[in-house]
């Protein structure tokens, strides 16, 4: 694990900054290109990827907060000003409706943004989350014996305290206390392989799914599947039907995703 990967003085690189700010940096390029293919204004491009990133890091930070609550009120300043600690999801979902606000005031439908803003969308997450893997921060899967598990007691969140309250995990382990040492499963790096190839399926696909919005359908849906699948092996708290928070969401998307792709399949084009 690498949580800072250059410090000289009070100048310090954080590898989950650094990831993230990859992402974004990616994810502008491949947003320009896109706008650029479908004849709109590539200093648009540049204003989504704008709004995206700041509404993107703020939901992001306000859904942590929510979900830590009680942490959050015994130290309001440092869970707010902490670096780490964001939820895709209200990123995601503050993002989008910031987006639509402004496609409204540009002339430009909400649905041909999100058609172009998608392909970006999931090469963008898929790099980010390097971030986390290189944070150990706690996104970080459950322990395994393949040959891939990864070492995160340097992180920044290691096993003895992210299995805390996992019961069924830490009976396994004396005096219920996981070594730091344990390997586990390095789910951030599942997650960008599974996206870069969503993204590959969506950037072949990207001048031929008509009409508009049926490209942002297929990456809820895919956006979706990925999350959904990749939580049944990672720590995060199950909370209903033995679901993690972030299932029911992707459930959500899913469901979303398939209804307005049929709705819009029943569409000329």
């Amino acid at each position: 694990m690498c949580p800072r990967i250059l410090q000289i003085g009070p100048f310090t690189i954080y590898g989950y900054g650094l990831m993230l700010a990859i992402g974004f940096i990616v994810a502008s390029y491949v947003l320009t290109l896109e706008f650029k293919r479908r004849k709109l204004d590539p200093n648009a491009a540049n204003t989504v990827t704008l709004i995206a990133l700041v509404a993107g890091v703020v939901g992001s930070k306000i859904l942590y907060l929510f979900e830590h609550l009680a942490s959050f009120l015994a130290d309001p300043i440092g869970m707010a000003f902490n670096p780490g600690g964001l939820t895709f999801y209200g990123g995601f979902i503050l993002a989008a409706y910031s987006i639509y606000v402004y496609g409204k005031r540009k002339g430009i439908r909400f649905l041909v943004i999100a058609d172009a803003v998608s392909p970006a969308l999931m090469i963008g997450y898929g790099i980010a989350r390097i971030g986390c893997h290189l944070a150990g921060d706690g996104d970080y899967g459950f322990p395994t014996t393949l040959p891939w598990g990864t070492d995160y007691s340097k992180g920044t969140y290691p096993p003895s305290l992210a299995f805390r309250d996992f019961p069924e995990i830490t009976k396994n382990y004396p005096h219920g206390i996981v070594p730091d040492n344990t390997l586990c499963h390095p789910t951030p790096v599942y997650e960008l392989i599974i996206c870069a190839i969503f993204f590959w399926i969506l950037w072949r696909l990207r001048d031929r799914l008509r009409p508009d919005g049926k490209m942002f359908m297929l990456y809820l849906m895919l956006a979706g599947l990925e999350r959904f699948s990749i939580e049944f092996i990672r720590l995060n708290p199950r909370i209903l039907f033995g679901l993690s928070e972030a299932q029911l969401i992707a459930v959500v998307l899913m469901i979303v995703g398939a209804a307005g792709w049929r709705y819009l399949s029943t569409r000329p084009s």
